[in-house]
């Protein structure tokens, strides 16, 4: 949902005045010995006897092997300038209605402050409710709502809505204009603002894929739903609502964009209030930027998939891997590892799905079985390993969510969430169609010629 041969095409052309590359991730070994994870709750850094309780909580299932569980809570801290946060309230949210009433539901409730930063930003409905309407209201009732949005993202929004808004007493962000003379700050083109974060109170977050688009209202391709005429598609993504110490985080990293955006001085009174325990899911709270010599999802995501011993379960929006992630998959699959993929069989980004398939071959030959959706638009982005690792947000399996966008994701660790998370993957695998090695190398040269025309752009991708 990016117009991304666009972006690539475009954004290209300036960078061959200087082009970035993808960081070099050094593998990662969990400590030696049995290190007991060190956990920060409600109230600050926990004890050994809290982090031991806490361990055993999210380990659902008494019976099962502790083992993968602690690997890869010691990996995560390893790699983690942010803390492992316990006592957290997580819940899953699958596709845009379902989410979009999870997120009217968390903005009709704020008192306070509503913070949502959004790719795309435009008036969805929820069950016969606007969000123009919601946020006027709010506004209106005293309620500080304040919008960041991406300004490339967010082109095909009428301006009318941002008026009324504004007229209202929003305060509103362009993430870096398209148009540099209203620019505040200096950017490069291809920085884009990818993440979609909803606060509300400081108390409640909602990450994911999931833009505020009418998208997932009407549908296919691009940024303001179908063509007229154009029969209706169903998208399929991922959100995670939050309750608990991790909310801090993300209403964090909002103020903070907010902060290097110069956007007008907020009144950040009760923003970060103290949060009690809601729940018992572990997080760690990712905030990726180019301004990062590795961006922290990079480093997570990899050290996680080359520690894996049972199973590595992908839905992926944009496949268009970096070279060390083409490399860890194969190799988690050459070892053993139940490597699968969930892919688009179509996109808003030809590009992206003939890049995917330029690396199947190798994929499949490694071992990784690969499933293609259809009849529906597959923009999910999640990741789940040995059933304890999971990971939910707005980066995509490609090289621009690395290189060039501010990203957002939450890790958790235990097995509840993940447990959700397969049982969804398999839901979706079932309804989607396997590809047989034997028939994949037999396409043809047409396909094999758009496949080696597409690679050129990867980086862009």
């Amino acid at each position: 949902m990016t117009n991304r041969p666009f972006l690539a095409l475009c954004f290209g052309l300036v960078a061959l005045t200087g082009c970035a590359s993808v960081p070099h991730v050094a593998p990662v070994a969990p400590p030696p010995g049995a290190v007991a994870p060190q956990f920060v709750g409600a109230r600050g850094p926990l004890t050994a006897a809290q982090s031991k309780a806490v361990l055993q909580r999210i380990n659902t299932d008494p019976a099962e092997d502790t083992g993968p569980l602690q690997r890869h809570l010691a990996i995560e801290q390893a790699v983690a300038p942010t803390p492992l946060l316990a006592s957290n309230r997580t819940k899953i949210l699958r596709d845009g209605p379902e989410t979009f009433r999870a997120m009217f539901a968390a903005i009709q409730g704020a008192k306070q402050s509503i913070n949502l930063e959004y790719f795309i930003f435009e008036d969805v409905d929820s069950d016969g409710v606007s969000l123009g309407d919601l946020l006027v209201a709010k506004q209106q009732a005293g309620v500080a709502v304040n919008v960041i949005y991406d300004s490339y993202g967010s082109s095909s929004t009428p301006a009318a809505f941002f008026d009324r808004l504004k007229q209202a007493g929003v305060n509103l962000v362009s993430f870096n204009p398209v148009n540099p003379l209203e620019s505040k700050v200096s950017y490069s083109l291809n920085d884009r603002d990818h993440r979609k974060i909803l606060v509300a109170d400081g108390k409640i977050a909602i990450v994911g894929g999931v833009n505020l688009s009418t998208a997932y209202q009407s549908n296919p391709f691009g940024k303001s739903g179908a063509p007229k005429g154009a029969a209706s598609e169903h998208w399929r993504d991922t959100d995670l609502e939050i309750e608990g110490p991790a909310v801090g985080e993300l209403q964090a990293l909002f103020l903070d964009h907010w902060s290097k955006q110069k956007g007008p001085p907020l009144d950040e009174t009760g923003m970060l209030p103290a949060i009690p325990a809601a729940g018992t899911a572990v997080t760690r709270v990712l905030g990726s930027t180019p301004d990062d010599a590795v961006p922290q999802y990079y480093v997570s995501l990899l050290s996680a998939i080359r520690n894996a011993e049972k199973s590595i379960l992908v839905s992926a929006a944009y496949f268009v891997p970096t070279d060390q992630e083409m490399e860890d998959l194969t190799g988690a699959a050459q070892r053993g590892v139940d490597v699968r993929l969930l892919v688009p069989d179509k996109s808003d980004s030809d590009l992206s799905i003939e890049v995917g398939h330029s690396h199947y071959t190798a994929l499949l030959e490694a071992g990784v079985k690969i499933y293609e959706t259809h009849d529906l638009v597959l923009h999910s982005k999640t990741v789940v390993i040995d059933g304890v690792w999971s990971v939910i947000g707005s980066s995509n399996f490609d090289h621009r969510s690395v290189i060039f966008n501010d990203e957002v994701d939450v890790v958790v660790l235990g097995s509840e969430t993940t447990d959700q998370l397969e049982a969804m993957f398999q839901d979706d695998q079932n309804a989607a169609r396997p590809i047989d090695i034997r028939t994949w190398k037999a396409r043809s040269l047409p396909e094999r010629l758009k496949e080696v025309f597409a690679t050129v752009w990867e980086s862009w991708l």
